[in-house]
C-alpha cells in the first residue's frame, strides 16, 4: 500500500517546507502542500507534525568487516545500526579478509550485501601495488570507486599517498573516482620513535595527535593533490583532520564541477585533543583528532564549502582490541548509529545550520559519486528518508547500542534530537527503536562519466 507522510517540515535543496510525501512503489510519487493529496484515497498515513523530513544519509566511507572481520561487526549488525542513525546509503571499504584487490571478490561483497544489507550499498575497489591493472577494470556505472583506504601499499608497509611514482601511474590511466588516505609514513615513523624513546609502549594517548601531526597530513595531502592536479584525476580525499589541510581545497567551483573532492568526518568535527584524557583509546582514530582550533576551522570550511562532504569512517573494533597500550589498541571506532544525532546537535549549538547538515550528509555525497536517483527529496527518486524530532531528548546507553562490538565514545552522551523512522526505497526499516530487517537495500548505480 502506498504511504503518505503529512505535515513534515521537509529540509532539502536549501529549504524548509510544511508538506506531504506520498510514496508509492520504492519512490517519491508526489510532494505536496499538505491538503492537497486526495484524502479519500487509501493510504498508510504517517502524522509528521513536529517532526523534519530529511533525506537519508549516505556515508561515503564505512568498514562494516564483513567478510573476515565479523567478530567486529557484519554487513547485517552494522547495517541495522546504520538505519537506525538515520543512514540509507553506504560505502564499504576493502580491507576485509581477504582484501578487495580482484574483480571477483568485489562482486562477491555484493552479493553477501544483496543478502545481508538493510541499507543500500556500493563497495570500493581495493588498490595496492600488485593490482593496478586489475583496479583500472573498475566499472564505473556500477561501483563507487577506488581507494586504498585500510591497505597497506606493499605488504604490510605504507599506504598509496608516499608512493608518488605508482600515483602517476594511476592518475594518468583511471577515468574511476579515486578515493585516498593522505598521511605521510616517514613523519609518523619518526614521531613515533621519539614519543617511544620517552615513554616507551606506554605512550599516553594524547600524543597520538602529535604522532599524526598536522605536518604528517599536510605533507601527504600536497603531495596527492599536486599529482592529481597535474592529470585532472577524479579525486577525493578522505577523512581531512587539520585547518592546515582544509585550506588547500577550491571553495569557488560548483560540486558538480569539481575535480578534487573532500571530506571530515563526525568525529573530527566533535572531538578534539582536550578528550583524549577522559577517553583514551576509544577516540584512537587514523588520521588522529586534533585540537579545538582544528576542529573549528574544519566546521568553519565545511560551511564555506572547501569541505564537501560529512563521513563517519566508522571501523568498529572489539573492546578488547581497544584495550592496552598505546601500540596494541587498535585505531578506529563505532559511529554509523549516532553520526546524524551528532551533527543535529552541532545544529542546536548553533555550529551548522539543518540546511547544510543535508547538504553536507545526503545532497553533496550524491553529487560527488554521481549517484543516481538518490540524495534528494525529489518526486521519482528513491524514498530514501529519515524523520528526526529535535525535541526528543535520549541518552546513549550500552542497553540502545545496536553496534556487533557494543561500544561507542558517545555512551552517556545525551542528543537533544532522535531518530524516529528511516526508510530505504520507500520501506520503512527503522521505528522508534525497532528495525525491520527482512527486506534488503539496493545496489547503488552511478553516472558513468565523473
Amino acid at each position: 500500500m502506498d504511504v503518505i507522510i503529512r505535515n513534515a517540515k521537509v529540509v532539502n535543496e536549501g529549504q524548509i517546507l510544511k508538506l506531504d510525501v506520498l510514496i508509492s512503489h520504492e519512490r517519491i510519487q508526489r510532494i505536496a502542500p499538505p491538503g492537497v493529496l486526495d484524502p479519500q484515497k487509501k493510504y498508510t498515513e504517517i502524522d509528521a507534525t513536529g517532526l523534519y523530513l530529511l533525506p537519508g544519509v549516505i556515508d561515503d566511507q564505512v568498514h562494516f568487516r564483513d567478510p573476515g572481520l565479523t567478530h567486529k561487526g557484519s554487513l547485517l549488525t552494522e547495517s541495522v545500526a546504520a538505519v537506525a542513525g538515520g543512514i540509507t546509503s553506504f560505502m564499504d571499504m576493502p580491507n576485509t579478509i581477504p582484501n578487495t584487490l580482484t574483480q571477483e571478490l568485489l562482486e562477491e561483497k555484493y552479493r553477501m550485501a544483496a543478502e545481508k544489507s538493510v541499507a543500500n550499498y556500493s563497495f570500493f575497489m581495493g588498490i595496492s601495488k600488485n593490482n593496478l591493472e586489475e583496479a583500472l577494470k573498475t566499472d564505473t556505472e556500477n561501483v563507487c570507486g577506488i581507494t586504498d583506504d585500510g591497505l597497506y601499499f606493499n605488504n604490510d608497509d605504507g599506504i598509496l599517498a608516499n608512493y608518488p611514482d605508482f600515483l602517476e601511474q594511476l592518475f594518468s590511466r583511471t577515468d574511476t573516482l579515486v578515493a585516498l588516505h593522505s598521511e605521510d609514513d616517514a613523519i609518523i615513523k619518526a614521531n613515533t620513535q621519539k614519543f617511544q624513546l620517552q615513554y616507551g609502549d606506554d605512550i599516553p594517548f594524547f600524543y597520538h595527535s602529535l604522532i599524526r601531526d598536522t605536518q604528517a597530513c599536510l605533507s601527504a595531502t600536497e603531495r596527492v593533490l599536486k599529482i592529481a592536479e597535474k592529470y585532472n584525476t577524479r579525486l577525493h580525499l578522505f577523512h581531512i583532520s587539520t585547518l592546515a589541510e582544509a585550506k588547500l581545497f577550491d571553495n569557488h567551483t560548483s560540486i558538480r564541477e569539481k575535480r578534487i573532492t573532500a571530506e571530515a568526518c563526525v568525529h573530527h568535527l566533535w572531538f578534539s585533543d582536550a578528550d583524549y584524557e577522559r577517553l583514551g583509546s576509544k577516540i584512537k582514530w587514523n588520521p588522529s583528532i586534533k585540537t579545538e582550533q582544528d576542529r573549528k576551522g574544519l566546521m568553519q570550511l565545511l560551511l564555506n564549502n572547501s569541505i564537501d562532504i560529512i563521513a563517519t569512517d566508522h571501523a568498529p573494533h572489539t573492546i578488547a582490541e581497544k584495550a592496552g597500550n598505546y601500540f596494541q589498541a587498535h585505531s578506529g571506532g563505532p559511529l554509523v548509529q549516532h553520526a546524524l544525532l551528532a551533527i543535529l546537535e552541532l545544529f542546536h549549538r548553533g555550529e551548522i545550520p539543518l540546511e547544510k547538515v543535508v547538504e553536507k550528509m545526503s545532497h553533496n555525497v550524491a553529487e560527488i559519486y554521481r549517484i543516481k536517483e538518490r540524495g534528494y527529496i525529489r518526486e521519482g527518486y528513491f524514498a530514501d528518508l529519515v524523520l528526526v524530532d529535535l525535541n526528543n531528548e535520549q541518552e546513549i546507553t550500552t542497553n540502545s547500542l545496536l553496534y556487533k562490538c557494543e561500544w561507542s565514545p558517545f555512551l552517556g552522551q545525551v542528543f537533544k534530537s532522535s531518530i524516529n523512522a528511516t526508510f530505504v526505497n520507500g520501506n520503512l526499516v527503522y521505528e522508534k527503536g525497532s528495525v525491520m530487517t527482512d527486506i534488503k537495500g539496493k545496489r547503488l548505480r552511478f553516472e558513468k562519466i565523473r
